[in-house]
């Protein structure tokens, strides 16, 4: 019996009875299915956190105050360090050749007031060169300059969100708010941003970092924001920076250097463990669906005892038979891995468009995976009945009723 017979017969045995066949098919059809798209959600996650963060700057390296146990780590705070204040800041900016910004930062929260409108909202307290640095740009009036900083004056930059609740439709530029206990003159306007990270980068205030230094009462750095000449010398300006601030702070290294591909890092590999997971977790009802096609497949074997008799008496040896239900296992799987993969891709694309906050970006590579996968469970789960129904005594089988 050729190959192309054996398909054949194996596709006729199947259509006698859909019904069974379809139901068979669906455990590798939800499986196939979930692992596409959970792996696609996990991608996409990943792909939209790389976004965000080149949206947000390249080359860029955060030094907070504190020692983390291990670089590249999310920075969760330290008990007993010492500060990071204004001058660290112009002293890396001064002395190394490979950095372009170093930018002193201060963050707080505070009411913000104009007339009858007030909000509560985060304070950030930048320099000129924080603009450039982050990739944030201000649409309408100026942006900070040198002299606003150098000379503390009480000037502030509105986020989209802020200006609305402040303002409305009304030119908010020239006019004054207050900001704590004191009165800050709107010089700017940003550009709309939106929600990068799970933060809304349009509901803040920019002013001074020399100014929120006086609004906070204090000196200490939330982090200094710091801009490599290129992402060539990135590591060079890493190494620049912790020689700088050991000198500055007595030998210690109380401080953590954060570059962006280590955070990124970080959080791929959280996103791959939990996709991972995730994947296994729906690759489970694959098995489950290889199980169902083992518990049809003997049950067609135990129906067709006698058929197979007959094939035996006319001359069809053991791999006949065996290849015979060996091929009906494949093809039910391979078939449900089918179905599987278009209505896994087809609702992963769907999905942006009902859903627009949860990123999607289908990895193909999971698509053949799986569908590998759904074919290599219906070979493993078939192997016993195929087998089982190969190894019938002809005579045996003949008198089965």
């Amino acid at each position: 019996m050729d190959v192309f017979e054996t398909i054949l017969i194996s596709f006729d045995a199947l259509k006698t009875n859909k019904m069974r066949s379809a139901l068979t098919m669906l455990g590798i059809i939800i499986g196939v299915s979930a692992v596409i798209l959970l792996v696609s959600i996990g991608e996409g996650a990943r792909q939209y956190i790389k976004r965000e963060f080149g949206s947000l700057g390249t080359n860029i390296l955060i030094v907070v105050p504190g020692k983390t146990a291990k670089e590249g780590g999310m920075h969760m705070g330290t008990s007993a360090v010492r500060k990071l204040v204004y001058d660290d800041a112009l002293l890396i900016k001064r002395r190394s050749a490979h950095i372009k910004y170093a930018v002193p930062v201060i963050v707080g929260t505070s009411w913000v007031k104009y007339r009858g409108q007030s909000r509560d909202t985060y304070i950030v307290g930048v320099t000129e060169e924080y603009f450039p640095a982050r990739n944030l740009r201000v649409e309408l009036g100026r942006s900070l300059n040198t002299d606003d900083v150098q000379m503390r004056r009480r000037v502030c930059i509105l986020g989209r969100t802020v200006k609305r609740d402040l303002f409305g439709d009304r030119n908010p530029l020239g006019a004054f708010i207050k900001i704590g206990d004191g009165r800050y003159r709107v010089i700017g306007i940003m550009k709309k941003k939106g929600v990068t990270l799970g933060y809304d980068l349009d509901d803040v205030v920019f002013i001074p970092t020399t100014a929120a230094s006086e609004l906070f009462d204090t000196d200490a750095l939330f982090n200094i924001t710091v801009k490599a000449r290129s992402a060539e010398v990135v590591e060079e300006a890493k190494r620049d920076i912790k020689n700088i601030l050991r000198k500055r702070h007595a030998g210690r290294e109380d401080f953590t250097v954060l570059s962006q591909d280590e955070m990124l890092d970080v959080m791929g590999k959280v996103l791959s463990i939990m996709t991972a997971v995730l994947a296994g977790i729906a690759a489970i009802s694959l098995v489950v669906g290889g199980i169902g096609i083992m518990n049809i497949m003997l049950v067609s074997v135990r129906e067709r005892t006698k058929e197979i008799g007959i094939r035996k008496a006319v001359g069809a040896k053991n791999r006949d038979i065996l290849f015979q239900f060996l091929t009906e296992s494949t093809i039910l799987s391979l078939t449900g891995g089918g179905i599987g993969v278009t209505a896994g891709v087809t609702i992963a694309m769907l999905i942006p468009r009902f859903i627009s906050f949860l990123p999607v970006e289908v990895a193909w590579w999971s698509v053949i995976v799986a569908f590998v996968f759904s074919g290599m469970v219906g070979i493993f789960f078939g192997v016993y009945p195929a087998r089982k129904a190969a190894l019938y005594d002809p005579i045996v089988a003949l008198r089965y009723e």
